[in-house]
């Protein structure tokens, strides 16, 4: 077992999240390297810690917060008068941080970055079969072999995201950076036309990207403007064949809609998120071998998962050092984030 050199004003840390995902996101080297920065109060695997919460925050300067984590509610904050720092080793803090956390001036950073990189990839893969028409292909299958020439093709198609956000502009650059020749369109209040050829798309409002798009991509967050956004007119707009793909927020799309379009057969669908989540077992879409249903896998999962004890072990270190925080999260801008 490594052994810890910890100065006494070193600032008290605890690290909170589910039993069943510490040991995945603060493995024993990640462990070690915390306690070379902080003293942990409590056991960093966060396990001991969980089931006392939040009464180990009373001495905590800093939190390592993750999946599983209760919120800090106007309460759980004061009752921790010394808490200066929430560093989350996962994605949106939507959930995590309340009101009290801003007015008592308390940083926040969150490992949103970390976890884009599988979603991009994740969401790449997709885009490359849906530009196949691959589920509706291998539903084919055993109904004749097709020729070189009515096989379904990838290269070149016009593959429309939704949401100029992290994600979606790491997907854009994929796909721009890729041999394959896709044409991109994207759709963002917030982007100009400058920004998007920067990114290697073109800007478009929604109606045409719908319109225009052989593969529509979801990388919007949920906001109240963007709650069924693609809607049953917005979804009638995609040519036939077309293929949504959400690995966002399920409500970004309207379920009864896109349920009609695909038991129609007119478009397919590869979603990783869905509204309600998870869908009843006896759903629809559950039915249809043109629909892919995955139970919200394109972020960090498994292994994978260490990558956001790394970045939030190095946050603390840059918090400590006075450093800009990669990962900051601002009152401000928590709104409009995943």
């Amino acid at each position: 077992m490594a052994t810890r050199l910890v100065r006494a004003d070193r600032p008290g840390a605890v690290c909170v999240m589910g039993p069943d995902v510490a040991g995945l996101v603060l493995p024993r080297e990640l462990r070690a390297r915390l306690a070379g920065h902080v003293r942990l109060l409590t056991d960093a695997a966060g396990t001991e810690v969980h089931a006392r919460f939040p009464a180990a925050l009373a001495d905590a300067e800093v939190l390592l917060s993750s999946w599983g984590c209760p919120p800090l509610t106007a309460e759980v904050v004061a009752g921790a008068p010394r808490l200066r720092a929430v560093v989350h080793a996962a994605g949106t803090v939507k959930s995590l941080v309340g009101e009290a956390v801003w007015e008592r001036g308390i940083r926040v950073s969150c490992a949103a970055d970390a976890n884009a990189g599988p979603v991009v990839s994740y969401s790449v893969a997709l885009i490359t079969l849906a530009a196949r028409r691959t589920l509706a292909m291998a539903a084919g299958y055993t109904a004749g072999w097709p020729g070189p020439r009515s096989r379904a093709g990838g290269d070149g198609a016009t593959v429309g995201i939704v949401g100029a956000s992290r994600i979606g502009r790491g997907v854009i650059a994929e796909l721009a950076g890729s041999d394959a020749g896709y044409r991109i369109l994207v759709s963002d209040p917030y982007l100009t036309d400058d920004e998007a050829r920067l990114l290697g798309a073109r800007r478009v409002e929604l109606d045409e990207l719908c319109r225009r798009s052989a593969v529509v991509s979801v990388h919007a967050p949920l906001l109240p403007e963007t709650t069924g956004l693609l809607d049953a007119a917005k979804l009638a707009l995609l040519p036939d064949g077309a293929a949504l793909i959400n690995t966002a927020r399920g409500a970004i799309v309207d379920t009864e809609s896109l349920t009609r379009e695909c038991v129609s057969g007119r478009l397919e669908a590869y979603l990783d998120v869905t509204d309600p989540e998870p869908l009843p077992p006896d759903h629809p879409l559950a039915a249809l071998p043109h629909v892919l249903l995955t139970p919200h896998i394109a972020g960090a999962q498994g292994t994978e998962v260490r990558r956001l004890g790394r970045y939030a072990v190095a946050e603390v270190a840059r918090w400590l050092a006075g450093e800009p925080l990669c990962g900051e999260v601002t009152r401000r801008a928590l709104p409009r984030l995943a």
